[in-house]
């Protein structure tokens, strides 16, 4: 199995609307791809920004793939994310889950 770590960042007045949005769009999208065993929302406040964290895992590199393309690597953002998010980190990070 595969984690899948995304890392955004908000200013902390947009964190409730934020988090509604990550679960109205990228959320159901993990789910909803073959291959996907889960994906949760972790967040944490600090001062005046908000961090979130997306959390997936994926039974396999190809069930990413399907969800992400070809480049797993590359991070997914969806329309809106533009009016809340600080900056676009390109990248995502992926692990080997040993149970």
């Amino acid at each position: 199995m595969i984690a899948r770590i995304w890392h955004g960042r908000t200013k902390a007045c947009d964190a409730d609307v934020y988090v509604d949005y990550l679960y109205k769009s990228g959320i159901p999208a993990y789910r909803a791809t073959t291959g996907n065993k889960g994906a949760w929302v972790l967040r944490r406040t600090n001062g005046d920004v908000t961090h979130f964290i997306t959390l997936s895992f994926w039974e396999s590199h190809d069930a990413i793939v399907a969800f992400a393309g070809d480049d797993i690597d590359v991070a997914k953002y969806y329309p809106e994310d533009k009016k809340y998010l600080l900056e676009f980190e390109p990248t995502v990070t992926h692990y080997e889950l040993f149970q």
